[in-house]
């Protein structure tokens, strides 16, 4: 197998979502997506699966404090993103980071590249 890609898959998790069980159906999504992208033969990097711990660890009410900002600094380290779902501020955010650096932003998983 060639390059595999590490691909930020961006999507909604507390958007759209006002109590827990609407997160956790988000944090599925954005998982199956990530699966997904595993199958195609890159990385799948989702934030919120890398901030989840840590707000856990740290306490609810240290929520804003990670999970956007872990969120971005981990979009600053991948080749492109896949953007899934609806409206969320904070997919939106990692992806004008990916646009404001010419990388390719991804919004059907049909669309990625075969590994080089």
């Amino acid at each position: 197998m060639g390059k595999r890609l590490w691909i930020m898959v961006a999507g909604p998790y507390a958007s759209g979502a006002p109590d827990e069980s609407g997160r956790a159906r988000n944090l599925r999504t954005l998982t199956g997506a990530a699966l997904a992208v595993f199958r195609k033969g890159h990385v799948p990097i989702v934030g919120v699966h890398a901030a989840l711990p840590l707000i856990e660890a740290a306490g609810a009410e240290s929520f804003s404090e990670i999970m956007m900002p872990l969120s971005v600094a981990m979009s600053d380290r991948c080749d492109a993103c896949l953007r899934i779902g609806g409206p969320s501020t904070g997919a939106d955010k990692e992806v004008a980071r990916f646009l404001a650096r010419g990388l390719p932003v991804y919004r059907r998983l049909e669309d990625l590249p075969a590994p080089e």
